[in-house]
């Protein structure tokens, strides 16, 4: 029986998927040192770079206010001045508080209650929340709560896009479906994949960074793979697949491009 187009495109995710792990290995992506961290990464990565997030959680850390008690009950303004670098950091401050204020009111302020619910209850809950939008509840569900859910980004569709596998406009759910059910087979695969992948001094490798308490934290093999996938998109999206002058010559995806979108070599 032929393949349908659906299962073409669960084949050739598998094979990015492949490709760029032999190529990159282990991302070490969502670099935090507690589950907390993670959830206030979650929202302040909102709409801008990595690099001014890293500020703001240094800022936090350093006044001693990386922590659920810490947000719980700094002054408005003072938790404001300490993210200004994330941007957009009144409307990121209220959500913090809104955060921790739901914690407090559902869960006892118990991030392990809150990670006990079932995924789709909890995702419900966290949409429900002012300024939690799918990407940041799927982040906070997989890389804080190590619930088995893909994370899409800005990165995916755009990758999606030019290899014309879904089209940037696509429905979030339905970006996030296709790959769970295209990386889902490869699960059991991923010690054996690990074993023989690049090791962090091996150069370039996508969006790695060093080993940290959450990117080493136990977790279910598939729950894993949704995790190394993404860092990986990340990686390409941020040195290969940009949005303006891509640079597909030298990118690990170059070979599973269509024809047309292939670059000429001079």
């Amino acid at each position: 029986m032929p393949a349908t187009s659906r299962e073409k495109k669960e084949n050739e995710l598998r094979r990015y998927y492949v490709a760029l792990y032999q190529t990159w290995g282990a991302q070490h992506w969502w670099p935090a040192e507690t589950r907390f961290e993670v959830v206030v990464g979650a929202y302040l990565t909102q709409n801008t770079a990595w690099t001014n997030v890293e500020r703001a959680l240094t800022a936090l850390r350093g006044a001693q206010l990386l922590s659920i008690e810490g947000i719980r009950h700094v002054k408005l303004a003072k938790l404001e001045r300490l993210i200004r670098s994330s941007g957009y950091f009144r409307q990121k401050a209220q959500r913090l508080k809104t955060f921790v204020a739901f914690l407090d009111r559902q869960y006892g302020g118990a991030l392990d209650q809150m990670f006990s619910e079932p995924t789709h209850k909890l995702r419900e809950r966290l949409l429900d929340l002012n300024g939690v939008g799918p990407e940041t509840a799927d982040s906070i569900l997989l890389y804080a709560g190590n619930h088995a859910v893909f994370v899409v980004d800005a990165y995916t569709r755009r990758i999606l896009d030019r290899h014309k596998i879904l089209p940037a406009k696509a429905g979030y759910e339905d970006i996030r479906d296709l790959f769970q059910r295209a990386l889902t087979p490869l699960a059991h695969d991923q010690q054996r994949m690990s074993a023989s992948a690049p090791h962090l001094d091996s150069g370039f490798r996508g969006a790695a960074h060093s080993p940290s308490a959450m990117s080493t934290a136990p977790r279910t093999a598939l729950t894993q793979l949704y995790n190394e996938m993404h860092g990986l998109i990340v990686g390409v999206g941020k040195r290969y697949c940009k949005k303006s002058k891509p640079a597909c010559e030298a990118c690990p995806l170059r070979s599973f491009l269509p024809a047309d979108r292939t670059p000429k070599t001079k």
